[in-house]
């Protein structure tokens, strides 16, 4: 993509030397970068490159240590939300921040108005999201509840409350993480119209196909400073990727698994969002399982993992019918889970990294007569810090403190020491960037190979025909045949994903 002359004109934003330290841990070594008006810059790095806390100054949340910003030419006080805003810049995080219960023009309005103003303007605002809306092409309803809107949807409105401010600089951080391939389309149509209008974009992500497909340049983070500019149009992933990490990245096609005996099988299954699965999970194999959000992943990982029973059907490992499934009947059946949400069912963020590291195995490895055993824990945390690369203080951070990705890393080492035979491992490489990406497909495939029966949950149908020996599609609770690798397209996979392979074998 070739900026046009306006993007390489007026510049819009200006970072000159920020410098932000958190004790010993440089986050932001005097990094400087430019914005243009219509323009939209990647910023790219690996988790912890410093991506997200620039950003957080850029906005007002952190104050730099050093460094100044200018916006539109004028200085822009630091640690001031406020000032950022009144500035024209706006942030839609990773994590929506939401009002569930509220509807769509509510949570828009939110911090926009008095709180106890007596006749707060709705009409004007309602029809103000609407032209929003439609000019945009943010197709929603501004009266639906936001607790019954789509994972795109959401980011929909997290974006209409940016626009509705005014904002002329928008920072989206990891936009696509949760979207599904059509809403990621959606959302890139939306960016290319605003930024038609005016509207320049700083875009975080680690998926280096979109930024190729989306942005006008690349600012890439390493270790906190930056480590390379480049017009897309002058670079390629393999580059950008090498920039990221320091490395070239080995691109070794993946075996196929030996296969093994099943070691769990569902049989007529019926369970909330669950209609009749049999499924058969074969040690050495990795199952992989597609689908849009929503069809009923989430409650196959509960499911396995314990957290549900079934309410008809049977769950049988290793031949063995189990007459009750619980959490801890899962655990000890050998069921490690990698949750799709890092903090709500992967960990707890206020407790540490130690604490973190134990708690699925506390009581079977780490107490003794009832005592913890905190020396032992320590010490286990630390070679899942050592051994997996999580860049953190020690094992005494609270886990809340952690980049999305080395939270991940942390909880894979946690269930790959306990070398489980059965493993869930739902979106797993999600908001990770390409060297944690291959981190975490390589020990996903060592553990394969050693034996262990994994399911994998994924929306990204490049990592489920990569990594899968077996696909299944969900689609309302419905699983699909399995089909062997390499002998399905991404086309017929989408068919499937709608429901169509389903009414067609019917």
């Amino acid at each position: 993509m070739t900026p046009s002359p306006d993007k390489a004109g007026e510049v819009v934003l200006r970072l000159d030397g920020i410098t932000k330290r958190f004790g010993n841990l440089v986050a932001n070594d005097a990094i400087s970068l430019d914005l243009h008006k219509g323009e939209i810059v990647a910023l790219l790095g690996e988790n912890g490159a410093g991506k997200t806390t620039l950003m957080n100054i850029l906005f007002g949340h952190y104050m730099p240590d050093s460094g100044a910003i200018t916006a539109f030419g004028s200085r822009l006080p630091a640690g001031n939300p406020r000032a950022a805003l009144a500035a024209g810049i706006g942030m839609v995080h990773q994590h929506f921040a939401l009002a569930d219960q509220l509807s769509v023009a509510e949570n828009v309005m939110l911090g926009t108005e008095p709180l106890f103003r007596l006749r707060q303007h709705r009409a004007q605002a309602r029809s103000r999201i609407a032209g929003l809306a439609q000019g945009f092409g943010l197709s929603i309803n501004p009266d639906a509840r936001v607790a019954d809107l789509s994972v795109g949807e959401r980011q929909r409105v997290e974006i209409l409350k940016a626009l509705y401010r005014d904002v002329r600089i928008l920072i989206l951080d990891e936009p696509t993480a949760v979207l599904t391939p059509q809403e990621s389309d959606a959302l890139f149509a939306t960016l290319r119209r605003a930024t038609a209008q005016g509207l320049s974009v700083i875009f975080i992500s680690h998926k280096l196909h979109e930024v190729m497909a989306i942005a006008d340049r690349c600012v890439v983070l390493r270790h906190g400073r930056v480590a390379g500019m480049t017009a897309t149009a002058d670079t390629d992933r393999a580059s950008l990727a090498t920039l990221m990490v320091g490395a070239a990245l080995p691109n070794a096609s993946i075996a196929p698994g030996q296969g093994g005996p099943v070691r769990l099988r569902l049989t007529n299954v019926a369970a909330p969002g669950l209609r009749g699965l049999t499924l058969g999970l074969h040690g050495g194999t990795i199952t992989g399982l597609a689908g849009v959000s929503g069809n009923g992943q989430a409650a196959l990982a509960d499911l396995i993992g314990g957290v549900t029973a079934p309410i008809t059907g049977e769950i049988a490992v290793d031949g063995v019918p189990q007459v009750q499934w619980t959490p801890r009947q899962a655990l000890a059946a050998g069921v490690g889970r990698i949750p799709e949400d890092r903090l709500r069912t992967g960990g707890i963020g206020d407790f540490n990294l130690a604490e973190n590291a134990v708690l699925e195995t506390y009581r079977t490895r780490f107490s003794r007569h009832g005592l913890m055993d905190w020396p032992a824990i320590r010490a286990h945390a630390t070679e899942i810090i050592a051994t997996c690369d999580v860049r953190c203080d020690g094992p005494g951070q609270s886990m809340r403190l952690l980049s999305g990705g080395n939270m991940q890393k942390l909880i894979l080492g946690r269930v790959l020491g306990a070398a489980p035979r059965i493993i869930i491992a739902s979106q797993p490489v999600r908001g990770l960037d390409v060297g944690a990406i291959a981190y975490v497909h390589a020990q996903l495939i060592a553990a394969r190979d050693a034996g262990a029966a994994i399911l994998l949950i994924s929306e990204d149908l490049d990592e489920v025909q990569r990594l899968s020996d077996t696909i299944h599609v969900i689609s309302a609770g419905r699983l699909s045949p399995g089909f062997a690798r390499g002998s399905i397209s991404q086309t017929d996979l989408g068919l499937w994903m709608a429901g169509q392979g389903f009414d067609h074998a019917a």
